[in-house]
């Protein structure tokens, strides 16, 4: 990196490319980018004075980029024939891919990680946010825009740790070599990429076996943990309320706002306060919990901490409130995901009317888990399905959303295109409205909010 003087991203409107994109230009480098769509993340990077274009122009980037102090890094995401790739690649210059960045970047430091096929953008925002909080300190690269901080980069030029958000897309974790590790779930997903789903808990073993002599990997209790991988390493367990190395013990609920006793190792944490809602949001503390005693965290750091955090964008992030609605924008889009947002808005609202409204997230994920997304979906009171977001993906014959719709057990249900939401939420009836997906579902929420309001004040 020492020759380096411009990084130019390809697909710098990802979340976690977004976020070295922002790491870099804190540095002194010169930033560039390209993505396919113009998006709030993207506009927020132009405003700090990082170059975003959305168009695919090789032209360009012969005019702007010098080969011998430029690097390029990329996302498993770009198509391998786009224009701007297959220049770069051809004339030579360096190009690397995001997760082998992260792992230089978190090699010069101390780290923690966070992998899971669910949770670890939580996760990773819970304890980024109690390191930055405490004396330690951290630089953070997370999956998602922390509320605390606005942000999806944490810097801290004098702390020697770093949070990474360790993804299993395309087997990019393997790239870290964390201090410390969590590991919150191993359920069957990218099966287009892994096969199935053994080859996912082979690569989280491998990924937990990566650990740093010396250091800790923490596990959700039951997860198929191979602790021959790496005898120089401290294993253990973490659960909501089932007895594990880390758990919960005399949980409430008082005005939306949990109170729990953190049980460890070394004793036990009493009256923690958790203001973030969702029951799964106890599960994640618990989990950023240990990572963060492991790297040194004092226990009353801790429990400050987790009463001011805030949450993570589209993460059951409560947009609106009143005593006839309440409108929920969730990033859920794995059958595990759905079930934990489900449950926890039922557990939190007992007596509301539930409408969800779910937006499919790739073909290949819809056609490997239709069954498992209607069964969940089924527990709403009322379900209306979107057309799949297919993002990456070309479409696959006989895969769409009438897949999922057909399997759902409820009389309450509908099969709609994403520009008749607004129509249709217009007859929504009082309670709960959780919008659920990975894809744009969330460039629906503001227009849908409008819409409840309208009907709020009706």
């Amino acid at each position: 990196m020492d020759q380096i003087k411009q990084i130019y991203f390809l697909g710098i409107g990802g979340i976690g490319m977004s976020a070295l994109a922002r790491y870099f230009k804190h540095a002194g480098y010169i930033v560039a980018g390209y993505d396919r769509t113009e998006t709030e993340l993207t506009r927020a990077l132009e405003e700090e004075d990082i170059i975003v274009h959305y168009e695919d122009r090789p032209d360009w980037l012969s005019e702007y980029l010098v080969k011998d102090v430029c690097l390029v890094v990329y996302t498993p995401a770009v198509p391998a024939d786009l224009g701007e790739k297959v220049f770069l690649e051809e004339n030579g210059f360096k190009l690397k891919k995001r997760s082998e960045v992260l792992g230089l970047i978190c090699d010069q430091s101390k780290s923690c990680a966070v992998a899971g096929t669910h949770g670890k953008t939580s996760v990773s925002t819970m304890l980024a946010h109690i390191l930055y909080q405490s004396s330690l300190g951290c630089t953070a690269f997370l999956g998602g825009i922390s509320k605390n901080y606005r942000s999806n980069l944490l810097l801290s030029i004098e702390s020697e740790w770093i949070v990474a958000e360790a993804d299993e897309f395309d087997r990019s974790f393997l790239r870290l070599h964390p201090n410390h590790a969590v590991i919150t779930s191993m359920d069957a997903d990218h099966l287009d990429i892994y096969g199935n789903h053994d080859e996912i808990i082979k690569s989280f073993n491998e990924f937990g076996g990566q650990v740093k002599a010396g250091g800790s990997l923490i596990t959700k209790k039951g997860l198929p943990v191979n602790k021959d991988k790496n005898s120089d390493v401290q294993y253990y367990s973490y659960s909501l309320n089932e007895k594990a190395d880390f758990f919960v013990d005399e949980l409430s609920l008082v005005d939306e706002s949990y109170q729990f006793n953190l049980i460890h190792p070394k004793g036990v944490i009493q009256n923690i306060g958790l203001n973030y809602p969702g029951l799964m949001n106890v599960e994640n503390a618990v989990a950023a919990s240990a990572l963060a005693l492991q790297a040194g965290v004092s226990d009353e750091e801790l429990k400050k901490a987790l009463s001011t955090y805030s949450g993570v964008k589209r993460r059951f992030d409560i947009q609106f409130r009143s005593g006839k609605y309440i409108l929920i924008d969730d990033y859920a889009h794995h059958p595990a995901e759905l079930k934990a947002t489900i449950s926890s808005v039922k557990a939190m609202f007992p007596d509301r009317y539930v409408t969800g409204v779910f937006q499919p997230h790739l073909y290949s994920r819809t056609q490997d888990f239709a069954n498992g997304f209607a069964e969940e979906l089924a527990q709403l009171d009322e379900v209306v399905l979107l057309d799949i977001y297919p993002a990456r993906e070309k479409p696959i014959e006989g895969v769409e959303s009438k897949l999922i719709f057909d399997q759902i057990e409820n009389n309450h249900k509908s099969l709609i295109k994403k520009s008749e939401l607004i129509d249709v939420a217009r007859d929504f009836k009082e309670g709960v409205i959780l919008m659920m997906g990975a894809g744009d579902i969330d460039t629906l929420v503001g227009p849908l909010k409008k819409v409840i309001e309208k009907k709020d004040n009706a």
